[in-house]
């Protein structure tokens, strides 16, 4: 058994080792588990139960990791998206007045859609066809949404008639444990502590809790609690809605997300083959799109690949047996649903705002000698945050690239896609007048 095991996930090709891939996996789990936390934080501003988000977000990263690592045989975890739970809450939910459960029915009919786009081969295609070149731009201006948000839920940036946002109350104790909690996962980053975000969101809720600054009352763990968001998705009401543009972006962050992740991975481990291509990468895809599924069955936001899985990457990890430990970890992890109610926002937002600053990082890949992709990215990075719209972001970015494109006579190297994206999102400013 143990050597069929080993022939099924290719140890010998990639020198791989049961310690060395478990340990691996022991290290993304703990580098990417503060999504736990944070996820249910910021889905609990779309009116969602903390505890039924919590066990959602444990089971859907518990069940798409194991899958991942069991079909795709690839090292890669996988949990409810950062930015796309973002958008999920205060887009869909608070911006369009739109219900979490036919919110989740959204999630659901994106996830139907990836998987036969993906079926069909399409979701191939759209990787080489879309503009490669503002895909950097579109991480960074969701790393930035996230980190305003942080900002705000720490109460270092609140709202002023006068200039829109100011700096907030710097005594307040929340907002002192918050910069405190910012400081000690900063500084356990750069001491190289892989679990630093979620060292500091445990030290910071234990801190709350004894300064008497967090209200709760411990309760027992019942799995009815579950049910408060486990198949409550409306499918029907989704449908109803006509949530076109939801759906678009649901579908091209997650590619987005999905691209990145995919690259950086391969590449790191060294599993690209010699033309550059990622083997496997149907099996990728169609894993990604039943986790999409299954998580807003369960009661979450779009489920993606995480760049966190490089952590165990650099521990030696190379195989699916690594993501396979992660996924078990999240499900052991998903019996402590509860405790999610003891984190309190001074906890969560210093993670969102380092969660945010590593996503700028790529913001080095853009092409800033070239006007004609530098200022679409520009206005991409820009417009996420400001508009507190991913939606917009990427309604701003494809139609300014490919109108500058053409303004600059090189239209013809926009793919018909960009271009009947861009005459879509032109039409829907001009219905709607706005974001």
């Amino acid at each position: 058994m143990r050597k069929t095991l080993e022939r099924y996930f290719e140890f010998q090709q990639l020198n791989a080792t049961w310690r060395t891939e478990i340990l691996a996996g022991a290290t993304t789990f703990v580098t990417m588990a503060y999504i736990v936390f944070v996820n249910a934080s910021i889905l609990a501003d779309a009116g969602m139960p903390i505890p039924a988000v919590m066990a959602a977000t444990c089971a859907s990263a518990g069940f798409a990791s194991i899958l991942m690592g069991a079909f795709a045989r690839y090292p890669i975890a996988l949990a409810p998206g950062m930015g796309l739970n973002a958008y999920f809450t205060y887009t869909v939910v608070k911006g369009m007045g739109v219900s979490w459960q036919v919110a989740l029915g959204a999630v659901f009919l994106s996830g139907l859609a990836f998987l036969l786009l993906t079926v069909a081969g399409v979701r191939e295609k759209l990787f080489t066809s879309l503009p490669h070149e503002l895909y950097p731009a579109v991480a960074v201006g969701i790393g930035l949404f996230i980190a305003f948000i942080g900002f705000r839920n720490a109460g270092l940036i609140v709202p002023d008639a006068a200039t829109t946002v100011t700096l907030g109350n710097l005594r307040d104790p929340h907002t002192l444990l918050a910069v405190g909690g910012l400081l000690l996962m900063a500084g356990l980053q750069a001491r190289g502590v892989r679990a630093a975000i979620l060292i500091g969101i445990l030290a910071v809720t234990l801190t709350s809790a004894a300064l008497g600054l967090t209200p709760w009352t411990p309760r027992y763990y019942s799995l009815r609690e579950i049910s408060a968001t486990a198949f409550q998705l409306d499918i029907a009401g989704a449908l109803r809605l006509g949530l076109l543009e939801i759906l678009f972006v649901f579908l091209f962050v997650d590619l987005f997300d999905n691209l990145g992740t995919l690259v950086a991975v391969s590449k790191k481990a060294g599993l690209m083959n010699r033309r550059g291509e990622i083997p496997r990468l149907n099996r990728i895809l169609l894993t990604d799109a039943t986790a999409t599924m299954a998580g807003a069955f369960a009661g979450t936001s779009t489920v993606v690949s995480y760049i966190e899985s490089t952590a165990g990457i650099v521990a030696g990890g190379r195989t699916g047996v690594t993501a396979i430990t992660t996924g078990l970890l999240f499900l052991v992890l998903l019996f402590m649903a509860p405790l999610a109610g003891a984190v309190p926002n001074a906890a969560t937002a210093p993670a969102l705002i380092l969660v945010g600053a590593a996503m700028l990082s790529h913001v080095s890949e853009v092409p800033w000698d070239d006007p004609v992709v530098a200022v679409p990215a520009f206005l991409t990075l820009t417009t996420i945050p400001l508009s507190f719209s991913i939606a917009n972001g990427l309604a701003v970015g494809f139609t300014s690239y490919a109108l500058l494109k053409l303004v600059a006579g090189r239209g013809r190297e926009v793919s018909w896609l960009v271009w009947l994206l861009a005459v879509l999102f032109m039409l829907r400013f001009a219905y709607l007048g706005k974001g």
